[in-house]
């Protein structure tokens, strides 16, 4: 009798994508949650204001996005413009327009990542030796728990947040 032997696929490089941008969708909506004057100013406990919590999910989305398609870890995009120097916005739709532009990077770049490639190695950002799904799962576990810091900011603000359930 013939084995055949085939590799497990538990999800699909698309699949996975849509995963993320739901996440950031509701992060997005979470954003949006936020009074004007709450955004950039307000924490519980010592915790950054959330502008700061998303700030840091985009400076590290659109670099990772890059090291992911090409092996490189500098903080540059595809255009080799440095990431890094992107000016921070002090304005809600100025982090929103900041936000869909890291997004327009994610979708541009995530068909340029080879199949094969999800299971190599890398050191992201020259730190972290890691498989590149891991690092995946890192920018989407990390943007969970920030979104989570920020559904405590808004409950404590007498804000509802967006149901986390809702993806879409």
């Amino acid at each position: 009798m013939e084995t055949i032997t085939t590799t497990p696929v538990v999800i699909t490089p698309e699949a996975l994508l849509e995963h993320w941008q739901g996440h950031r969708r509701l992060t997005r909506r979470t954003i949006e949650a936020f009074p004007a004057d709450k955004l950039f100013t307000y924490s519980v406990g010592g915790m950054r204001p959330f502008s700061a919590l998303a700030g840091e999910m985009i400076s590290m989305a659109g670099p990772s996005m890059y090291g992911f398609v090409t092996g490189r870890w500098d903080p540059v995009d595809e255009r080799g413009h440095l990431l890094t120097e992107a000016p921070k916005p002090d304005t809600q739709a100025g982090l929103l327009e900041q936000w869909d532009e890291t997004t327009d990077i994610i979708n541009t770049l995530w068909p340029r990542i080879r199949p094969d490639r999800f299971q190599e190695n890398d050191k992201l950002f020259n730190m972290w030796e890691s498989a590149i799904y891991s690092g995946i799962f890192y920018l989407i576990d990390n943007e969970i728990h920030h979104r989570g810091q920020g559904y405590v900011y808004l409950r404590s603000l007498g804000i509802e947040p967006p149901p986390f359930w809702e993806r879409d």
